[in-house]
């Protein structure tokens, strides 16, 4: 291991705020970058020296990867991109799993949605401003002040209120060309994942 995550669901997992209660001995970590050092039989695609990163495809307790060397299961090693340094790719499957989570599997976003993000400068929500982004869909980010503005358009964001300093309904309806929220309530509907994103 080279670097590990720390994200929020595992620090309230510790204190018994999320998910299943821990049991002792309980293993924690979900989330890591590193290289390999042995693979076991009949594993293709990835070979010893390989960098890589550990996305969270099973419980907390099921692998533990807060070590120097750990077992991880193969349906859970990707590599990773040469330009990514080790913390970066420890740290970027949880935001955008979850994003894509909400965004994808359950809200099924398309071309034609706008989505409204708020507390946009979050792990989660810069990574829903990219996913959408990526779908064809505008991203709108929220954010209390202006002055995270510049920060959040240059991470993807087509527009952004500050909700603090402007009329969140106002400036939806002007940025949608009067349909305003209301009318695309059916894809908020859509995602169980109340807070992340919303249109």
């Amino acid at each position: 291991m080279k670097a590990i995550g720390l994200n929020r669901a595992e620090i309230n997992f510790r204190a018994a705020a999320y998910g299943p209660p821990p049991a002792f001995p309980a293993e924690l970590g979900l989330e890591a970058s590193g290289e390999i050092d042995a693979v076991g039989s009949g594993v293709t695609g990835l070979g010893v020296g390989d960098a890589v990163s550990v996305i969270a495809t099973f419980g907390y307790t099921q692998y533990g990867l807060y070590g120097h060397l750990v077992l991880a299961p193969t349906r859970s090693v990707v590599k990773h991109p040469a330009n990514l340094s080790w913390e970066e790719a420890a740290a970027s499957w949880m935001p955008f799993t979850t994003a894509w989570t909400g965004l994808i599997a359950l809200a099924k976003l398309t071309s034609k949605d706008t989505v409204l993000i708020t507390a946009a400068s979050s792990s989660v929500d810069l990574a829903a401003i990219q996913v959408t982004r990526r779908e064809g869909a505008i991203p709108i980010a929220l954010t209390r002040r202006s002055r995270r503005a510049d920060a959040l358009l240059q991470a993807g964001a087509a527009h952004v209120i500050a909700t603090e300093e402007k009329d969140v309904e106002e400036e939806v309806k002007r940025l949608t060309n009067g349909k305003g929220a209301a009318s695309c309530l059916k894809f908020w509907k859509r995602s169980s994942m109340s807070g992340q994103a919303s249109v």
